[in-house]
């Protein structure tokens, strides 16, 4: 098995170059976790936008999987689900995919599924992270495969949290943690919009509004590291009979928590008939 340091930087390659795998990249770098000259990408030959942004951060951009194997000591599989697996058969039999860890980022494709493709050498880790880690405030979990060691764990959550957070969940919530954090920013972009649309409505230009509904709901996201509840930072800006409270009244009455949980639960759902289809290709 290879040792990695968690104090050294690592030679870390993408298979899949988009702009997740891109952001990911660079949050490494800035994180001193790797150095633009040790990270390699496979990118398809159409995408001349994704060779060239890794090129200009001082990268390797390829057209082809087994350099990215061959190079790195760390692999990030970073393809859209449906890919991993044809993939990963084409690394499968070179020596040097043995001993070395792999990442995954594609949702919905189990750590099984991503063992039985690889030598029985080969650890995987799966990870479901979100798209503000192109900003660096994404929200990652980390599940661990069968043969993934503490070390392992230790290690992808110092790189993850290079671009924002990173848990270690049991793999039978990744469908929850999908639904919640991977699909969330939809739910929060909604939120704000609609928020926008009553400035609107209530008289405000709608470049003002959306300015205003954006940071306040940053602002809103910052203010839990009080460490105090939602419930009581809502009460504090609730005062009796007052506005908050009519607006509050409102979305309870039109079932505002229930329709968040259930977009939730639903986008769950979604995830397991997914996850079924894809585990279960040949």
């Amino acid at each position: 098995m290879i040792k990695l340091s968690l104090n050294e930087v690592m030679k870390i390659g993408f298979i899949g170059g988009g702009r997740l795998a891109f952001a990911l990249a660079n949050g490494f770098i800035s994180a001193g976790l790797a150095k633009p000259d040790e990270i390699t990408a496979s990118v398809h030959p159409a995408d001349v936008a994704s060779a060239e942004a890794f090129k200009k951060l001082g990268a390797t951009a390829v057209f082809d999987n087994k350099p990215v194997v061959e190079r790195s000591e760390v692999v990030i599989v970073s393809v859209k689900p449906d890919v991993v697996v044809p993939a990963l058969k084409e690394v499968k039999d070179l020596s040097s995919s043995k001993n070395k860890l792999f990442i995954s980022v594609a949702m919905g494709v189990s750590t099984k599924a991503i063992e039985n493709v690889l030598p029985s050498e080969a650890r995987v880790i799966r990870v479901m992270p979100n798209t503000p880690a192109l900003v660096q405030h994404g929200a990652a979990a980390l599940s661990r495969g069968s043969r993934a060691t503490a070390e392992d764990a230790k290690l992808t959550t110092q790189l993850f949290k290079a671009v924002g957070t990173c848990d270690e969940v049991p793999e039978y919530q990744m469908d929850a943690v999908t639904a919640l954090s991977g699909s969330g920013p939809a739910y929060v972009y909604m939120l704000i919009e609609s928020l926008a649309d009553g400035g609107v409505r209530c008289g405000l230009p709608r470049d003002l509004a959306l300015r205003l509904a954006a940071q306040t709901t940053l602002g809103a996201a910052a203010m839990l590291q009080t460490g105090l509840h939602p419930a009581a930072l809502k009460d504090n800006v609730t005062s009796p009979a007052g506005s908050t409270a009519e607006g509050t009244y409102h979305l309870e009455k039109n079932g505002f928590r229930a329709a968040v949980i259930g977009a939730v639960s639903a986008a769950a759902d979604r995830c397991k008939v997914v996850n079924s289809q894809l585990n279960n290709t040949p």
